[in-house]
């Protein structure tokens, strides 16, 4: 922790996690880099797997092997964002990945998913002077989403956890266990 705090570029405290101003340069053209390869992924014909493939190892951190994702997609950034292999992302997944967001093997999401890691202050005066942090997000191997899920800043997601549509999962999910509902709960263990 020698560096001194001050020192260093929003961008930095933004991956690091730490409260960072979001009108920030740098940080700006991370975001404009992103959209402009979100929207070519968006436009991009549903049948050209390699366009779209290229598109996405340009804009994501990693994406694994016959990973399949149906636009319309949206991130913040990319390059915060991992998925693993054989999986899939059905429309309108949105990601957030101001923090980090790892996705691992084989994991199914459904229609109009979002995985948000962005926080804000409590206090109103930070937030007008455009203050934020972030917490990661962990999706284990084999996890589903259902359709409409929300996972909020924070969250773990054990392995060949189910989390039911329109859960908002507020706090970690351990493996081979189902969540439902607002805040999700454990209904069910598998």
């Amino acid at each position: 922790m020698g560096e001194d705090a001050a020192t260093r570029s929003q961008l930095e405290r933004m991956l690091a996690g730490e409260l960072y101003l979001a009108d920030d340069p740098e940080i700006d053209a991370l975001a404009a880099r992103a959209r402009h390869l979100v929207e070519a992924f968006n436009r991009s014909r549903a049948d050209d797997s390699d366009g779209r493939r290229e598109i996405l190892g340009e804009l994501l951190a990693s994406i694994g092997s016959d990973t399949e994702i149906r636009a319309p997609f949206l991130c913040d950034f990319g390059v915060n964002l991992r998925i693993g292999a054989r999986c899939f992302a059905n429309f309108g997944l949105v990601v957030l990945d101001v923090a980090a967001v790892t996705i691992g093997d084989d994991v199914q999401i459904g229609p109009n998913v979002q995985l948000l890691t962005p926080t804000h202050p409590l206090d109103a005066e930070q937030r007008r002077a455009k203050w934020e942090a972030a917490e990661p997000i962990a999706i284990g191997d084999n996890v589903w989403l259902g359709g409409g899920a929300i996972v909020l800043p924070g969250v773990t997601i054990g392995d060949d956890a189910v989390v039911g549509a329109g859960a908002v999962v507020t706090k970690d999910v351990p493996s081979n266990v189902v969540v439902a509902g607002n805040p999700a709960r454990i209904i069910r263990t598998l």
